[in-house]
């Protein structure tokens, strides 16, 4: 089908390069003033309906089935989860792009005639919070939206821009027009916040993924959204977190929530997810804990990491597995230096 928003997308794109060359020699600030303008106005193409899928009494979710953003999939790569209250609408996680949050609350409305009322952020992933900006368009910029402080520091900081450069790259432009919409509230571990007929209560046990990872329990539905502390089947990047750091969270978070359905942002939940993404890591950690205390060098940790079966069980089928294990074997072998020495 032919999509008139890529085409004039790509005519403006064509013709503001060729201005914005031309103003080069006149003045700098111009051309970044004209840039942000121009950058603000050309929006990447709407996103493909995801039908939303209930599954709690509360809880519904628009699934991302690519663990990474290509071209083709414009950015979606995290899931959204909202929950349907008697009060209104809570977001958990909005998307990777305004596009995404658009669709998002296109297919809300599927659901619900409520509005959304609040947005939690679970970390400052960009796949977890581009689509604020698709929700303050929709419902206003009071719309409270909330994080962890280290969070909201990390977005108004470098990660804001960074991930939204990011998004537009790795999707050949296709998430343009999206802004960095900061989180306004800040939350603190052991809060609950009641909407109407359902509680949430906020889980934070130290660095896992990153050092701000929000988990947020649906109390009355046995349900904790987990963000990218745990994920069914991606190999979770892990340059920010901490192999030991996330096995104390998971640790701490079952001890204080109980028996609950974990649910990713990346993938599908299940009581489980805890603990088979925990044996995956366990599978990468202890190798690299082993070789450093017997003096063996990182490039034969790496082997002794495929040999380990609790690795090599997910080896063929995990997205991102081959192009990612050497990386997130070094990062657990030089964390198992620190450890030790």
């Amino acid at each position: 089908m032919h999509d008139d928003r890529m085409d004039r997308r790509r005519w403006l794109r064509w013709g503001v390069g060729a201005g914005v060359a031309g103003l080069a020699l006149a003045s700098a600030p111009e051309v970044r003033l004209l840039a942000q303008q121009v950058h603000d106005f050309i929006e990447g193409p709407p996103v493909p309906d995801i039908r939303p899928e209930q599954i709690s009494p509360h809880v519904w979710l628009i699934y991302a089935k690519d663990g990474f953003p290509t071209p083709e999939n414009r950015g979606v790569m995290a899931n959204i989860v909202f929950v349907v209250t008697s009060a209104g609408v809570v977001i958990l996680d909005s998307g990777c792009s305004l596009q995404h949050g658009e669709m998002a609350i296109r297919m809300i409305r599927t659901v619900t005639d409520k509005p959304v009322v609040a947005i939690f952020n679970s970390h400052y992933h960009g796949d977890h919070w581009l689509g604020n900006h698709a929700f303050v368009n929709a419902y206003g910029a009071a719309l409270p939206i909330y994080a962890l402080p280290h969070t909201i520091e990390q977005i108004k900081g470098a990660e804001g821009n960074l991930w939204r450069s990011l998004m537009e790259r790795w999707t050949n432009q296709a998430t343009m027009g999206t802004k960095v919409v900061p989180p306004n509230r800040p939350v603190q571990h052991g809060q609950s916040f009641t909407f109407g007929d359902v509680t949430l209560r906020m889980h934070h046990y130290g660095k896992a993924h990153t050092p701000s990872d929000l988990c947020v329990e649906v109390v009355q539905d046995r349900f904790t959204y987990v963000g990218d502390i745990a994920m069914e089947n991606r190999i979770a990047n892990i340059d920010d977190g901490s192999y030991p750091g996330t096995f104390k969270y998971y640790e701490a978070l079952q001890q204080a929530a109980g028996d609950q359905v974990w649910w990713p942002g990346h993938g599908r939940g299940s009581k489980t997810l805890l603990r088979d993404y925990g044996t995956f890591l366990k599978g990468i950690w202890e190798p690299c804990v082993q070789a450093v205390k017997d003096g063996v060098p990182l490039e034969k940790a790496k082997e002794l990491v495929l040999k380990d079966p609790r690795v090599a069980a997910r080896a063929r089928g995990m997205a991102g597995f081959d192009s990612n294990i050497g990386k997130y074997t070094s990062l657990a072998y030089l964390e198992a230096e620190r450890e030790l020495f």
